[in-house]
């Protein structure tokens, strides 16, 4: 029910107001936020676990549930432009986004608008197939899927590939990713990156084609 109104929790905040008891309590049209806790969860077989990395992208299957609001539980998937459409608020973008930080996302809308203090849970059904490329001069070239649930930096990726051959070239790695509708090469030092503990690691993304160059003697 849109907007319902907590009538006990109205009287007894009348009551502790005649009293002169000072009461905190969020208002119809308060955005602040909710009370309710932030539910992001990924089914894994027949079971379900928090997840509050992973990114959500395009073709995921996901199921937003609202408590006590059975009207408004949605099954979708994620369009290619990282779209979702969900009854009363229409389309809103998630793509990029973690688990938790989309469902979050959908419990401000709700709350903003729509709803007193709704509990929102977002339940990845399935994540679509994710896969990047390593090419030149590794052990392994070729097409690789990304571990379920997990991401992949670029010396895992070179490790998944089989490593460098013997005229590898770690310190010239070229990564070429799409980037609002544009190719982007990344030129990257992986020698100097498996050096420094400091360095915060390249992550690598669905479609990636990572290339490793060849030494000069």
């Amino acid at each position: 029910m849109i907007r319902r109104i907590h009538y006990i929790s109205l009287f007894f905040s009348v009551c502790l107001g005649a009293s002169g008891a000072s009461v905190s309590a969020s208002t119809p049209g308060d955005d602040s936020g909710t009370n309710q806790p932030v539910l992001g969860q990924v089914r894994d077989g027949n079971h379900l676990k928090l997840d509050y990395a992973r990114t959500l992208s395009p073709n995921d299957v996901i199921t937003v549930n609202v408590y006590q609001e059975e009207d408004l539980t949605t099954k979708t998937i994620i369009d290619k432009n990282g779209m979702v459409m969900l009854p009363l608020l229409g389309q809103i973008k998630i793509i990029g986004l973690t688990v938790a930080q989309a469902t979050e996302r959908i419990q401000h809308l709700y709350n903003k608008d729509y709803l007193v203090n709704p509990q929102v849970n977002l339940i990845v059904e399935h994540f679509a197939e994710r896969r990047f490329s390593v090419l030149g001069q590794v052990q392994h070239p070729g097409n690789f899927d990304f571990p379920q649930n997990e991401s992949v930096n670029l010396l895992e990726a070179i490790a998944i590939s089989g490593g460098y051959t013997r005229l590898g070239a770690p310190s010239k790695v070229d990564v070429r990713r799409i980037e609002n509708g544009s190719p982007k090469i990344y030129r990257l030092d992986a020698d100097q990156m498996s050096k420094d503990s400091k360095q915060a690691p390249f992550e690598i993304l669905p479609d990636d084609i990572i290339t490793v160059g060849e030494r000069t003697f």
